[in-house]
């Protein structure tokens, strides 16, 4: 039997025994590694690698509490948790209650197989997440009734955004009106105002039921269908007559609706938004859920977001992977013209699998469920004298009282909440929870509304949806949504897709600027808690306290991590973290008369959405260069201000670099840009190598967006859920996201970048937990853990691979650039046939050609043992050894195990095998490796571990050339 050692006890196992079981190596193996690295203790490598001058001290004063253990974590979210009082939802406006199934809450949400996932960017070890999208955009492309939908949006109302983004550029109207429903959500209209006004967007607000399309140019029109007050009506007419100034027709549609009501591209539609959280999500304050988008034919290129389509592989095998990447902001940066860099996808999962599972037939029930018992409510109020003032409605209707307040009070007495429409009206939305019971909660309603003593009356009933949008078209008619219907067939389902992918539940995924690190099952606990799960995001104050002191304590942390005064959680992706901050910055200088100050600098090694983020906050964009080490060019940089001394708007810069090291200067960047009046945005996306060390709000950061998703543990769940809270210094906290619906007596005046008030509070008790039980010192611990993995790794494969950018001390920060270009140079074997050679030997691949093409950025994470450290660095060191074979002329360039990576199964077991390498080699390399030393847990990983790939190498551009983007026909696999 295979000796497996017990890994010895570290320093911080007395203070924190999270801590030590978070942090990989213990204090044996890390004394391994600075043997390697060349330093002799942890304390000493970071005191050389992080600037003296940013350097705070360990012991200062701190509002962080002590470490606590993993009980007391989940005892303190117990009593937060208890403080919440969930009550039966019927406020509705776009958030519903819904029963998710149990073997999809199991097998998905609390799956470490998909939450661990990273994005697909590696589509041969990503293909079961990748149908799984497929079957989300063919869900929504049959249910709207459009060609093309993309892999999910953030949410609703940003999704809509990105619809009327998408209609400015591709309307043949030259006008900056877009003509927007009365009837839209309020908080669709909240965020709509703020983001058109930050590039020149001109929203006209219009009754388009009573009134029709205004007149005069619009380039777009929004119908909300239902509307926000639960009105269905017919806007086919209003369509058309935007089409006839050139304008495209947007719909934000309820896609449970849809399954009973024509869909928005039998009306006219040109593009489709809405959400997707009624479909087995729960509401969880307002996130996270996986909105969606979706266009007629002509459009597909011009969507933003993620894309899965369908290709083939070396054999021509159907095999799905992203199409139309260069869209990516990473490649387009300022061309960009959209800052969404990620999805919602482990959100977008759930829900196809709750469409997968109840199949058409389910669908149509529950939404003929939800309609009668708004109808029977409808009928029974009144027959006891309301005034029920919807006529044509399918979920919502609309009630006439004396006291909206009072009537709402009630409701709570009896465990409902209602909306407050205005001060004498009253909003009631049935789900599918309400559904289920529908009688139970007429008589809460009639005690609600003061109707107990009232006297019966006969009433004619009208029938709540018109006749003439019946839907007749079909849907869902794919084989998946009408197969796995049974709970085996579902989990069976399930697992088979699993199977096909690798995720941080297999082995490291060692992606630079990603920190893909332990998602602990205690931080996750909560996140299916009732009592944080089922409230609704508009729902009072009182009856979210528990919730609200959760987001102020976590608030409070983040804040004296960064140095910062004030965090906003409410931004829920990095990528509109960015967008809030810079629109601060905004907001700033036009409150003291700046609004000349519009250029924002950007270094060339900058990530993409930052480019993208300061368009979309009408900024304009000027490229700082950056020198020989990867710093920026001090040079340039003062050139540039001075060129701009009167318009600079804000520097954004990454810090460590994006090159992966800390620049010793960055204090005469931030003294520079302030001394020119100008504002500084740092991106907190490398925060993992700051924790505890240094602070953006004390070198001079005025403002910085946080990635909880991966410095605080919110796990990727295969490109999402994301949290991007921007934190900012006190002259711009004003300026943070508000929103109209917020609970908080300590609201910021911005305007809001999400749906919902706090973003996606669903999750937030997943970063509270992380740093709840690492502390201080914990945190500190993790970021010297994740520094020193990166400098091991570097060392380690110097001589195979030139790192690329180094300090000035020889040190690289959290992550390090691996430089292939001298590889290919030699030998002709590229990035792509590393990183995929890389799945043979059982690794994800670091990310590629970011933020330089032809290299690997490399980011071992704090969580990752020495153990798996070695295996990484013996896995390239044979790489190496086999381009050199190539090289040396051993194996063509064209036939070797490199180029025909990665070897699935099927491949190495045909009968028929022509290439000059073996099958060993080619689906078992780590072998070699293992016989010159491996052993133990080394060989136990190996042998147990290995993982096939389920295809071959796939063909990126015949995907492009021949795009597919639906569930393909089940004879496509024969």
């Amino acid at each position: 039997m295979t000796d497996l050692t017990t890994k010895p006890a570290t320093a911080l196992e007395g203070s924190s025994a999270f801590a030590a079981r978070h942090i990989g190596t213990d204090a044996e193996a890390q004394r391994r590694m600075l043997e390697a690295v060349g330093q002799p203790d942890v304390d000493t490598l970071l005191a050389t690698a992080v600037p003296d001058t940013i350097q705070i001290e360990a012991d200062a004063p701190t509002v962080l509490p002590a470490a606590a253990t993993e009980a007391e974590a989940l005892a303190e979210l117990r009593a937060l948790a208890a403080r919440n009082t969930v009550r039966t939802s019927m406020i509705g406006l776009g958030y519903s209650g819904t029963l998710t199934p149990a073997v999809i809450r199991r097998n998905v949400l609390e799956n470490p197989s998909w939450y661990t996932a990273y994005t697909p960017y590696q589509p041969e070890i990503s293909q079961g997440r990748l149908e799984a999208l497929l079957n989300f955009q063919t869900m929504v492309s049959d249910l709207t009734g459009l060609a093309t939908a993309n892999a999910s949006m953030l949410d609703e109302a940003t999704a809509v955004v990105e619809a009327m983004l998408l209609a400015r550029r591709a309307s043949k109207a030259r006008t900056d009106r877009f003509v927007v429903d009365a009837d839209t959500l309020p908080q669709t209209l909240a965020v709509l105002s703020g983001r058109a006004a930050a590039v020149g967007i001109e929203l006209v607000l219009a009754d388009l039921q009573g009134a029709g399309l205004p007149e005069g140019d619009c380039f777009g029109v929004l119908v909300q269908y239902p509307g926000a007050s639960g009105r269905v009506w017919d806007p086919s007419a209003v369509i058309a007559a935007a089409h006839g100034r050139g304008a495209i027709a947007v719909a934000a549609a309820d896609l449970l609706a849809a399954t009973l009501l024509k869909a928005p591209g039998e009306l006219g539609a040109d593009v489709a938004a809405g959400t997707t959280q009624r479909f087995g999500v729960p509401m969880a304050m307002g996130g996270p859920h996986a909105g969606y988008l979706a266009v007629r034919a002509g459009l597909e290129r011009q969507l933003p977001g993620r894309l899965v389509g369908v290709s083939v592989d070396a054999d021509g095998a159907p095999a799905y992977r992203l199409s139309l990447q260069a869209r990516e902001q990473h490649i387009r940066r300022e061309k960009a013209t959209s800052n969404i860099c990620t999805a919602q996808v482990l959100l977008a999962v759930m829900a196809s699998m709750y469409a997968v599972y109840h199949g058409p037939a389910g669908l149509r029930r529950i939404a003929r469920d939800v309609h009668a018992a708004a109808l029977s409510a409808a009928a029974e109020l009144r027959r006891r004298g309301a005034e029920v003032r919807s006529e044509q409605f399918f979920d919502t209707i609309l009630v006439g009282v004396q006291d909206a307040d009072a009537a709402l009070a009630r409701a709570r007495e009896h465990g409902v909440w209602l909306r407050r429409v205005d001060a004498t009206t009253v909003g009631i939305a049935f789900d599918e929870v309400t559904a289920a019971d529908a009688a139970r909660f007429q008589p809460d309603l009639v005690a609600a509304l003061g109707l107990e003593d009232a006297p019966e009356q006969d009433v004619d009933a009208p029938d709540g949806l018109p006749a003439g949008l019946a839907r007749e078209s079909e849907y869902l008619t794919h084989p998946v949504f009408n197969t796995f219907h049974s709970e085996t067939a579902m989990m069976r389902y399930l697992k088979y897709l699993a199977d096909l992918d690798y995720a941080l539940d297999r082995g490291m995924i060692p992606l630079g600027s990603c920190t893909m690190k332990l998602n602990a099952a205690t931080e996750m606990a909560a996140v299916t808690w009732p009592e944080f799960a089922d409230l609704h995001p508009f729902a009072p104050a009182d009856d979210v306290a528990g919730s609200l002191e959760l987001i102020r304590q976590l608030e409070g942390w983040l804040s004296e991590l960064t140095g910062y005064d004030a965090v906003s959680l409410q931004p829920n992706a990095g990528s509109q973290g960015e967008l809030a901050g810079l629109l601060a910055i905004r907001a700033y200088h036009r409150a003291n008369g700046g609004e000349g100050r519009t250029v924002c600098l950007i270094p060339s090694s900058a990530h993409g959405t930052n480019a993208a983020s300061a368009v979309l906050a009408g900024m304009k964009v000027v490229v700082v260069a950056c020198d020989e080490l990867g710093n920026v060019d001090l040079a340039d940089l003062h050139a540039k201000i001075a060129q701009h001394a009167d318009d600079l708007a804000a520097l954004m810069i990454t810090y460590p670099s994006t090159h992966g090291v800390y620049e010793e200067q960055v204090r005469q960047v931030t003294d520079a840009v302030h001394a020119a009046g100008g504002q500084v945005y740092v991106d907190g996306a490398n925060l993992n190598a700051l924790l505890g060390h240094a602070r953006f709000g004390d070198f001079g950061g005025d403002v910085s967006h946080l990635n909880l998703h991966k410095t605080f543990c919110i796990p990727h769940g295969g490109g999402g859920p994301g949290v991007g809270p921007v934190a900012a210094k006190q002259h711009l906290a004003a300026y943070l996201p508000g929103h109209p619906f917020a609970q908080d007596a300590r609201v910021f005046d911005g305007p809001p970048v999400a749906a919902a008030p706090y973003g996606s509070p669903g999750i937030l008790p997943i970063s509270w937990a992380y740093v709840r039980m690492m502390g201080r010192d914990g945190l500190r611990a993790a970021t010297d853990a994740a520094v020193l993995a990166a400098n091991y790794v570097a060392a380690r494969l110097a001589d195979a691979y030139p790192v690329l950018y180094r300090g000035e001390d020889g040190l690289v920060a959290h992550e390090c650039i691996l430089d292939l270009r001298p590889l290919t140079a030699e030998t002709g074997v590229t990035v792509d046939d590393v990183a995929k050679r890389l799945i043979d030997h059982g690794f994800h691949a670091p990310t590629m050609s970011f933020p330089v093409p032809g290299t690997l950025m490399v980011e071992p994470t704090e969580s990752e043992d020495l153990a798996e450290l070695d295996r990484f660095v013996a896995a390239m060191r044979a790489i190496r050894a086999e381009a050199d074979r190539v090289g040396a002329g051993e194996w063509a360039a064209d036939d070797n195990p490199l180029r025909n990576a990665p070897h699935t199964a099927q491949a190495v077991t045909a009968d028929e095998w022509t290439h000059p390498y073996d099958r060993r080699t080619a689906a078992y390399p780590f072998e070699t490796v293992l016989a010159h030393g491996g052993k133990g847990a080394d060989r136990l990983r190996a042998v147990r571990g290995k993982y096939w790939p389920p295809v071959r190498r796939i063909d990126q551009a015949y995907g492009d050339r021949n795009l597919v983007c639906a569930c393909p026909p089940v004879d496509a696999f024969a």
